[in-house]
């Protein structure tokens, strides 16, 4: 674990605990929050965790990545109720100057039994980081933003791909039936825009806005790419709230 991956790692957990010591990593002056639901500057993370019950929390962080000035992490917590989250961090230095996030409620093991938080965790291939990346936005973009169906087999190795959507069995035929019966119930689920690709290794994390159900809503996809094909997947959908909501004005992305 890189200098900085520890860093969040500690700080994610001091939600948990309650140590402060892990916040001296947020810089007191320049740090800028994308949670909608959270005040800004380290006054606003405070805050946060000021209003939790004492005891209250836990957090399991399952994965944490390094990219550039980023970090990100797949985090299972405990606060205000069961959540599985995203959070990226980015550093100057080693002092932490701004968070993005998604979070989503934790749902029951999907049809093929995959939680939304288990399987690998540790990044291989690191040579392989930026044609990852490239597959993935790729990927996103042909199938995704552009609807390009026919290029979708071409992103993956037959059926072999293991699911952790709450809602989607494995393989891309459990992918089919899924969107079928989301059709069928008159569901959509649309990507509009992918702002940042992050990755290490062959773990590849893109964030998108777009619309779910006819809610502007954050996608956060994280992929696991084998041999150049997508071979796991894991996400978070949260709904955007309308900013008379928002407790910052830096919005969501």
């Amino acid at each position: 674990m890189t200098p900085r991956e520890q860093l969040v790692v500690d700080l994610l957990k001091s939600i948990e605990t309650g140590d402060a010591g892990p916040a001296a990593a947020i810089h007191p002056e320049t740090y800028i929050q994308h949670n909608l639901a959270v005040g800004d500057g380290l006054a606003g993370f405070g805050a946060v965790l000021a209003a939790l019950p004492p005891g209250s929390a836990r957090v399991n962080t399952v994965r944490v990545f390094e990219d550039g000035d980023f970090v990100f992490a797949h985090t299972d917590y405990n606060f205000f109720g069961p959540k599985i989250g995203f959070d990226i961090f980015r550093f100057a230095g080693d002092k932490i100057v701004e968070h993005w996030d998604n979070l989503q409620e934790t749902a029951p093991p999907n049809p093929s039994g995959h939680s939304m938080i288990d399987g690998p965790s540790q990044a291989t291939d690191l040579g392989k980081t930026a044609q990852n990346k490239a597959l993935v936005g790729g990927f996103i973009d042909d199938i995704l933003i552009k609807g390009r169906m026919e290029k979708l087999s071409g992103y993956f190795d037959g059926d072999n791909y293991v699911q952790h959507n709450p809602n989607i069995a494995d393989g891309l035929s459990g992918l089919g039936a899924a969107l079928e019966a989301m059709a069928a119930a008159g569901v959509q689920m649309t990507y509009s825009r992918t702002h940042r690709i992050l990755g290490k290794g062959d773990f590849v994390l893109a964030v998108s806005e777009g619309s779910f159900a006819g809610t502007p809503s954050a996608f956060y996809d994280l992929f696991r790419v084998k041999d150049g094909k997508i071979a796991e997947h894991w996400d978070t959908i949260e709904a955007i709230p309308p900013a008379t909501e928002w407790k910052n004005a830096n919005g969501k992305f």
